[in-house]
């Protein structure tokens, strides 16, 4: 009888029927063994694992999350500074700008008050000067009379007071 379980040739490939048995009992031998002992074991290590890594993605979210809100804080916070500091340039410019108006307009009074006692002073010192040179021209010109009419001329105050 035929031990070979197909009728072709095919080598070592080609199973008899009693080592077909012997492979199936081996198989499921193996296949008990690593079912019973192994596999629970490696699931338990893996589902171990799973949860552990479950544990600290869950963390990370929450660090995460946490960072998130930390930072959210902080933009709030610079913004509010922001602010803060873009009012406080504003004021100062405000303040910086009143303070050279006000500079500006005591100076244009500094400035017009100077003009107004110089002038005062300047109408003052003409007057004087006026009053100096109507004398001395009364004087220069009755001495050129003198010299033009080669003859003692009367002063006007003396002709008048005799006239």
């Amino acid at each position: 009888m035929n031990d070979k379980l197909l009728p072709l040739d095919i080598g070592p490939l080609n199973p008899t029927g009693w080592g077909l048995v012997i492979g199936f009992v081996s198989f499921a031998i193996v296949y008990a063994v690593l079912a019973g002992r192994l596999l629970p074991r490696a699931a338990a290590i893996m589902a171990e694992r799973e949860a552990k890594t479950q544990g600290v993605m869950d963390a990370a979210d929450e660090v995460r999350t946490e960072a998130e809100e930390v930072r959210a804080q902080r933009e709030a916070i610079l913004a509010e500074a922001r602010h803060e500091a873009a009012h406080t340039r504003q004021r100062a410019h405000e303040e910086g700008t009143a303070l050279i108006a006000a500079a500006r307009e005591e100076g244009l009074r500094e400035k017009e008050r100077i003009i107004a006692e110089g002038a005062a002073a300047i109408e003052a010192e003409k007057v004087v000067a006026e009053a100096a040179l109507r004398n001395d021209v009364d004087n220069w010109a009755h001495s050129l009379a003198e010299r033009i009419v080669g003859e003692p001329v009367p002063a006007p105050s003396e002709g008048r007071a005799n006239g």
